[in-house]
């Protein structure tokens, strides 16, 4: 008799965790706010910086509105996944009012918040290699959407000189025979950079030019200061209508981070592409916040404007502050609620990057800031304003004597 030995190899073991998903990384911004809660939960004295969350309650008649629906027999059930019809009519007529676009409510994906909105629109719009134009610094969020679509973001980097706003001959060098999208946020998370009128409709007329889809996050457009106008890029060019995608959300206007109702409007198609994606994902958004977000979205806006006093008084307050750190420079944002300051002037041996400042500033300070790696390169910090007034001048009195050692 005679034996022969397998030479088969033992199969090596495959990832847990698919390539695909362990590629992203962990959102920078609630990371820092989620070490920083968890400092203060141990009992350590933690200003945080970290998150974009108003420090305001969410307004009386919103909140009202949301007990009533929470006893309506209609809402414990289904609802339409792309939405309540009403709130999505109301989303309509207040993109009209807002952003002097006009769009009907089948135009209209009602999400389970802004970050549902932002993936729900790369996915349906990119193919894989498909790449998307992203001024940078960006939100954090960005990139990572656009690489779970299959897509490839390419960064655009304008810095303090130029105000942190990319112009059109850095985007027609970044253009290429690949590119689907441009991504547009203004005013701008996280530099607080707001676009004017001119400028919006140059990049806008360039997208056109080029035959690219505009994709534009307007979430902070209420929050500008100085008399510095919102101008929405779809408004500032018409004739991107069939190829614009507006994002959109009640959570930084209204103080409703936490209810998780955001919204993507667009051309007939994309939108019913989107919903029926949606419609796999997660159906549709939690009616008792839909009905709270329509309160929000057809009410007044006394509240908002408010809420954007005592954001505009922190504002002045955060960049005299931040100036006055040895090494520092930050200029003054003229929109949302966000401090971006140049940190390269304190950069050194002891500490190289700004995340390994951040670090720093944390272990010694107990004060939570975001690293400009978070958004892009290196040498910045983000510094959100929207928490209160003793707060923000304790954790900047902390940095100022930290860093003036």
């Amino acid at each position: 008799m005679s034996s022969s030995l397998s030479t088969s190899q033992p199969t090596p073991p495959r990832s847990r965790v698919s390539e695909r998903i362990g590629s992203i990384a962990e959102s920078a911004t609630l990371a820092v706010d989620a070490k920083a809660k968890a400092l203060k939960a141990a009992g350590r004295p933690v200003i945080g910086f970290g998150a974009g969350e108003p420090d305001f309650p969410t307004p009386g008649y919103i909140v009202e509105a949301a007990v009533n629906a929470a006893q309506d027999p209609r809402n414990p059930r289904y609802s339409p996944a792309g939405g309540l019809p009403e709130l999505k009519q109301a989303i309509a007529e207040k993109t009209l009012r807002d952003s002097g676009f006009e769009i009907e409510p089948q135009q209209v994906l009602v999400t389970n918040g802004g970050k549902q909105a932002v993936y729900n629109t790369f996915a349906t719009l990119l193919d894989p290699g498909d790449e998307v134009i992203v001024p940078t610094p960006f939100w954090t969020t960005y990139p990572e959407s656009i690489r779970l679509a299959g897509g490839v973001p390419v960064e655009v980097f304008a810095g303090p000189e130029t105000g942190y706003k990319v112009t059109v001959d850095q985007l027609e060098v970044a253009v290429t025979e690949r590119t689907k999208v441009f991504l547009f946020n203004s005013p701008s998370n996280p530099t607080g950079a707001v676009y004017d009128p001119e400028e919006t409709a140059a990049i806008g007329q360039w997208a056109v030019s080029r035959g690219l889809w505009v994709v534009t996050d307007e979430i902070y457009e209420h929050l500008t200061y100085d008399g510095v106008p919102f101008t929405s890029i779809a408004a500032a060019v018409p004739e991107m209508a069939e190829q614009v995608i507006i994002l959109n959300g009640v959570a930084k206007t209204y103080a409703m981070t936490g209810w998780r109702v955001g919204w993507m409007a667009g051309p007939v198609d994309i939108i019913k592409a989107a919903t029926n994606l949606q419609s796999h994902a997660t159906s549709n958004v939690a009616n008792v916040s839909q009905r709270a977000a329509l309160a929000a979205v057809a009410g007044p806006l006394d509240a908002v404007e408010e809420m954007k006093a005592a954001f505009n008084r922190r504002r002045k307050a955060i960049v005299e502050g931040l100036n006055a750190v040895p090494g520092f420079s930050c200029p003054t944002p003229a929109g949302a609620f966000y401090a971006y300051v140049d940190v390269r002037g304190a950069l050194g041996e002891k500490h190289q990057t700004s995340a390994e400042l951040a670090g720093y500033i944390l272990d010694e300070a107990e004060v939570a800031v975001v690293p400009g790696e978070a958004f892009g390169p290196s040498g910045f910090l983000r510094l959100s304003y929207a928490l209160g007034d003793d707060d923000l001048a304790e954790g900047i009195g902390r940095i100022q004597q930290l860093l003036a050692r």
